[in-house]
């Protein structure tokens, strides 16, 4: 008998993927797929610190780690898709040229105000590449600390003029415009990866579902969100 639900812990890199697959899912295997999203250090914690879940979507490094510490079934980890680094805007701001290291340089600079994730990997990596481009201290005042979520939703409040963030992230939100990627020499591609819980009474299922993020017919939702996937 197929269990009542499953409890999916996860990144907000792949929301509206999850979001597509739901319904199918659902009266496919007579399950419930019940999501909670936060970015991959507060999905460790969560879990280290002995929520139950059935499956943790994450980078590839909190999966990896996850599993050595014996919190995910290391058999059941498999990485389902990647992502670069990008800049939105306001809908309807002009959008800066940021095509090269130089011109990323003189847009942040020329920016009154740039918003990251507090906890999100993107966040930890823009402030290496301010170091990289010897302006951390130009950009101290300027940046802005958001919360968990994607913080395009603060730049389209008008609250920051710049958002830097995962692509994915960036991407689908209403009322922000899309920029474009960080530039190839500051670029980072982060992988996902999904993995099911030890200690979870629903591993069939859980499998099921990981299989299906994995599989090639769920490779354009990734594509239309901003993901590269890991199935071609």
């Amino acid at each position: 008998m197929p269990p009542q639900s499953l409890t999916i812990f996860s990144t907000h890199a792949l929301l509206e993927v999850l979001n597509a697959l739901k319904a199918d899912f659902e009266r496919t295997h007579g399950c419930r797929l019940i999501f909670s999203f936060d970015p991959t250090q507060a999905v460790r914690r969560r879990i280290e610190e002995g929520e139950t879940f059935d499956i943790a979507i994450a980078t590839r490094g909190g999966i990896d780690a996850l599993a050595t510490g014996g919190r995910i079934a290391p058999e059941t980890c498999v990485t389902v898709g990647r992502t670069g680094l990008g800049v939105s805007v306001r809908a309807g701001a002009p959008k800066p040229d940021i095509g090269s290291v130089e011109a990323f340089k003189r847009a942040l600079l020329a920016a009154k105000s740039v918003v990251r994730s507090r906890e999100g990997a993107s966040g930890a990596f823009f402030e290496e590449v301010m170091e990289r481009l010897g302006i951390t201290d130009a950009m101290r005042d300027k940046i802005v600390i958001a919360g968990s979520g994607r913080v395009a939703e603060v730049a389209a409040r008008g609250e920051a003029e710049l958002a830097v963030q995962q692509i994915s992230e960036l991407v689908p939100v209403q009322g922000a415009d899309f920029v474009g990627p960080f530039p190839p020499e500051l670029q980072q591609t982060t992988e996902f990866a999904a993995g099911a819980a030890s200690a979870s009474d629903a591993r069939d299922t859980a499998a099921a579902f990981i299989a299906l993020l994995a599989a090639p017919a769920s490779a354009p939702l990734f594509t239309a969100n901003g993901l590269e996937p890991a199935a071609k």
